[in-house]
């Protein structure tokens, strides 16, 4: 007779306090690149050049502190907990000063200190959540993609949130992100209790050396594919409410359409991770990766008055990034297992190629934008200006996705 064992359910696994710790991150990474560098300009007018600028230098910064944080990571995996209480305290201080506070020095080196108080707390954060989901997840390969749907659903869902409360929270107050920076902080709090016990030092083992992660070759080509794949959002996120403002002529409709883009991600996740499980994780991936071309493609046609047509393009365009951000770690997430099991080296380098994008995109299209005779709220744009944004949103993005497609398609992934 065979006795039926009964599956843990996602409640009993605290799975959901995984959702919730990614949702709070994702309030503080994607969103923030959103508003924040527009928020600063129309405030306190900050040229977008200057702004352009420091990002790129700190994300240069990055390129030195995200695999040190990786190594800081793995040595303190046996007391991680604390360690985590840390950094959110400290990424909250941050949300708070960048979103809540008036600046007292000039705004640009007020932006900059704050930011990069946020984003040092952010990815530490990020690296030791995503090193801890590979303990979590075992050895098996189903393990990692339940992990990383729970995960990134949250995340996801984080984003929808983050990305309408300004909009929301203007109905109800006159300073929606001083609200929103208030908010950010009571969430921490909530967040960080609720995966308290889940920064457990079960499964930990020696740290490995980063060169140990570079060496492997599978490795090395995921974390390639992952700053190429990466670049197209990375110039969407940026130019998003520029594109809608002014390419659209649709002021106020920015958090609806975020919302679309989101939560379509947010819904479309749970799918593509049971067509993963049935077909393999690279041919879906290619699938997702070539509905985001097309909508590249058709965002480029849009104009003044079209946003329907964008609506439909956010949505298809949204499904598809969350195969990107379910599928793609769990692979890299699953190669650590058995390159670096604890993860930290690995997810530094992770976290290091996905934020070098965002420096490309700082260092490169608003200076090309405002080249062009773009100028932040104005309505009475030359022709040339509104063409260069259409290219930059969605021609750019385009030949990036496919770059991508191509290094996916001769890239051995182990399913």
């Amino acid at each position: 007779m065979t006795i039926a064992v009964a599956k843990p359910s996602a409640w009993s696994e605290r799975l959901p306090a995984w959702s919730l710790f990614g949702g709070l991150l994702a309030a503080a990474g994607l969103p923030i690149y959103i508003y924040a560098p527009k928020y600063y300009a129309d405030t306190f007018g900050v040229s977008l050049t200057a702004l352009g600028t420091l990002l790129f230098a700190l994300r240069l910064f990055d390129v030195v502190q995200d695999p040190f944080l990786g190594w800081l990571s793995e040595r303190l995996a046996p007391r991680r907990v604390w360690a985590v209480a840390v950094a959110a305290l400290i990424m909250a201080l941050s949300m708070l000063g960048l979103f809540a506070v008036t600046p007292p020095i000039n705004p640009m080196w007020w932006f900059g200190l704050t930011i990069t108080g946020l984003f040092t707390s952010y990815t530490f954060l990020v690296i030791c959540f995503y090193a801890q989901g590979i303990a979590k997840a075992g050895a098996g390969s189903g393990g990692h993609v339940r992990v990383a749907t729970w995960r990134e659903s949250g995340t996801l869902v984080g984003v929808c949130l983050a990305a309408v409360a300004p909009t929301l929270l203007m109905t109800v107050s006159d300073a929606p992100f001083v609200l929103y920076g208030l908010t950010f902080a009571l969430l921490t709090g909530l967040a960080v209790a609720m995966m308290w016990p889940e920064w457990t030092a079960e499964g930990h083992t020696d740290p490995v050396p980063m060169t140990t992660v570079l060496k492997d070759p599978l490795a090395r080509r995921l974390l390639i594919l992952a700053f190429v794949n990466s670049a197209p959002l990375a110039v969407t996120s940026t130019l998003f409410l520029f594109f809608v403002e002014s390419r659209l002529g649709a002021p106020g409709l920015e958090g609806p359409l975020l919302l679309a883009f989101f939560l379509s991600a947010a819904v479309a996740i749970p799918f593509w991770g049971a067509l993963a499980r049935r077909f393999g994780s690279k041919l879906v991936l290619l699938g997702a990766m070539v509905a985001a071309t097309m909508s590249f493609v058709f965002a480029f046609t849009l104009g003044t008055g079209d946003i329907l047509g964008f609506t439909i393009i956010s949505i298809i365009s949204g499904a598809a990034s969350g195969a990107d951000a379910t599928l793609l770690p769990a692979l890299f997430a699953r190669r650590m297992a058995t390159v670096s099991p604890n993860g930290g080296q690995g997810f530094g380098l992770w976290a290091m190629v996905n934020k070098a994008t965002l420096a490309f995109v700082a260092v490169t299209v608003l200076p090309l934008l405002e080249s062009a005779g773009f100028v932040a709220g104005q309505t009475d744009l030359p022709a040339s200006a509104l063409t260069m944004l259409s290219v930059l949103y969605a021609l750019v993005p385009t030949g990036l996705k496919l770059l991508a497609i191509g290094l996916l398609i001769f890239t051995r992934l182990e399913d």
